[in-house]
């Protein structure tokens, strides 16, 4: 199968573009009736097929992130990480569409040109593994430390139904576990502590002494405990960073894992090295928009047919080098193999459309308070500014709730032997529960894209280009879908480039109660239309650090002019207390 695959550092950047291969280059089936009554190649293709739709799926959900329709989350903590995490992702850009399929073109005929050179695909192979391995390391270690945080939500959640029905909650901080209603409200004075054990449902016997129920309380500590890494250079400056646990667990098995790829070019250990990239692509990379994302995937669409059916680059390129740039998966004589361009590319779309998804369960909670105001706007005929009074509605949003990290309590908050989902949940899990309706019409089109691409091969005995049926599979699933809803229009409006992350705005409404018309930004009851927007002071408003960075100025003031000691060199790991439980 060929794709491009476009593979992307954690900080967005393109590392090189190419396309693998070819999918069952030997003993093939000839037929149709053959590849159905061939097992070992329908396993084969099970598992290409699994792979990356899995990886999409986890990378997708991982991605998401609080949307412009909700407003930050009360709890400090909580807000603090979503302002962290919207920093960290990058929007494509329009030009994006045009240098994503020329760069990978350059690239390509630069390693093709460079093999026909040097005619020793073995020494490309090697720098490239080498290179390849150590900047894979940070993808690996996101992959792992949210493997191992995904572990420890199953193992120790933080809410779960009994045997008997009822609803338990985990109090870290007095290491119990008190029942509560089924929307976690415990009432302390009314039902005291049920148990000492924080092992849910039947795992409770892995603990049955207060010695062990004691060490796994430790254990739950320190999975969701954070601890603050500061590194100080004078001169340079101060970065700090808040890390889990988990992150430390991954960090010596990321290292682990690229060292002996490394040495024995494992093909297990190489698709673990590009499920890496491919899933810190998805936290990093977004489409912004559904324009730009259709632009992209179109480009990439006729790139990947001209270089597979119109050039030798690309099948000579990835069926010669022994790269972590595809998934493959081998089986007696047979070998399938998928680039990551065809996971990464349709899945950051997907990811998109999973956060629009969000967007739009977060609109659809957003309330108009009736508010008494003065709008100071400028007189048509006399040019000067006139304040008039009147009533309008003021724009709500409701508070973002985390949606990642709950699937663990989702299990075991469920009843009849965790397979039915009950009719009211904590809210941290009723958060998570929002409709899905175009990540699932993207994701059932990515599948049926690349079933289409092994019916090609099939039919025409020789590598597809997946992007050919990817594209087209999955665009038109989610355009579909939106014009069949009728919300293509609201499809399109949806952005993430910050222009619809908005507070205190005053709007008009319709009959039905739906905004018609944005009045102006409400500042101490006024209303001010003449007042154009200062981006400045938004990014100085959402910039911790601006703010950070005064206070500090100040503080530096006040200092004892007797202290002559300073830090020069700093790097510490500083530990929460023990009752701290993200």
């Amino acid at each position: 199968m060929a794709s491009n695959s476009s593979i992307l550092d954690p900080s967005g950047g393109i590392l090189s573009g190419l396309n693998s291969t070819s999918l069952n280059a030997t003993a093939r089936p000839e037929t149709w009736l053959e590849a159905l009554q061939d097992v070992d190649f329908l396993l084969l293709e099970a598992k290409l097929i699994l792979g990356s739709a899995g990886i999409i799926y986890l990378g997708a959900h991982a991605a998401l992130r609080r949307p412009p329709s909700a407003a930050l989350p009360r709890d400090k903590k909580a807000r603090r990480k979503t302002e962290e995490e919207d920093k960290l992702a990058q929007g494509l850009e329009m030009s994006d569409a045009i240098l994503f399929p020329v760069m990978a073109g350059i690239v390509l005929m630069g390693l093709y040109y460079l093999i026909q050179w040097l005619n020793d695909p073995a020494v490309i192979s090697k720098i490239l593994r080498w290179y390849m391995s150590i900047v894979s390391v940070a993808s690996l270690v996101t992959l792992y430390a949210h493997g191992v945080d995904l572990v420890s939500a199953f193992a120790f959640p933080r809410y779960w139904r009994g045997l008997d029905g009822r609803l338990r909650m985990v109090d870290q901080k007095t290491q119990a576990v008190v029942r509560c209603d089924n929307v976690g409200n415990s009432d302390a004075g009314a039902s005291p502590a049920t148990a000492t054990n924080p092992l849910p449902g039947v795992f409770g016997w892995l603990a049955p002494t207060a010695r062990l129920q004691k060490a796994a309380w430790n254990v739950r500590g320190t999975f969701k405990r954070e601890w603050l890494l500061r590194l100080f250079l004078q001169g340079v400056g101060e970065e700090t960073a808040h890390i889990k646990f988990a992150t430390m667990m991954a960090l010596p098995l990321a290292a682990a894992t690229a060292a002996f790829y490394f040495t024995t070019t494992s093909p297990f250990l190489s698709n673990m090295l590009g499920y890496g990239m491919c899933y810190c692509s998805f936290l990093v990379l977004s489409p912004t928009d559904l324009l730009i994302g259709s632009l992209v995937l179109s480009g990439l669409f006729f790139y990947d047919i001209f270089m597979v059916f119109y050039t030798p680059y690309m099948v000579t390129v990835a069926t010669t080098l022994e790269v972590p740039i595809k998934l493959q998966f081998k089986a007696a004589q047979r070998q399938s193999i998928l680039g990551l361009g065809d996971i990464v590319i349709p899945g950051m779309f997907i990811a998109w459309a999973l956060r629009a998804d969000l967007w739009m369960h977060y609109k659809r909670l957003v309330k108009y308070e009736s508010t008494d105001l003065r709008i100071v706007e400028k007189d048509a005929a006399s040019g000067e500014l006139v304040t008039r009074s009147e009533t309008k509605h003021r724009e709500i949003k409701a508070p973002y709730v985390e949606v990642k990290g709950n699937w663990g309590d989702w299990f075991w908050t469920r009843r009849l032997m965790y397979l039915v989902s009950p009719k009211e949940v904590p809210l941290s899990v009723a958060a998570s529960s929002f409709s899905k309706t175009y990540f699932y019409a993207s994701m059932v089109g990515y599948l049926l894209g690349l079933l289409a691409t092994l019916a090609m091969l099939l039919v025409f005995k020789r590598g597809q280009p997946a992007l050919l049926y990817l594209v087209p599979s999955v665009l038109g699933s989610t355009y579909l879908t939106a014009v069949v809803r009728g919300e293509l229009k609201s499809l399109w409006t949806y952005t993430e480039d910050g222009s619809l992350d908005t507070v205190d705005i005053v709007v008009d409404l319709d009959g039905d109660g739906n905004p018609i018309k944005t009045i102006g930004k409400l500042e101490n009851g006024v209303v001010d239309t003449t007042k154009k927007k200062n981006p400045d002071s938004d990014s100085k408003r959402s910039d911790p650090k601006a703010a950070n960075g005064s206070a500090q100025e100040k503080g530096d003031g006040k200092k004892s002019k007797k202290e002559k000691n300073h830090h020069v060199f700093l790097f510490s790991l500083e530990a929460p207390p023990e009752d701290d439980e993200s």
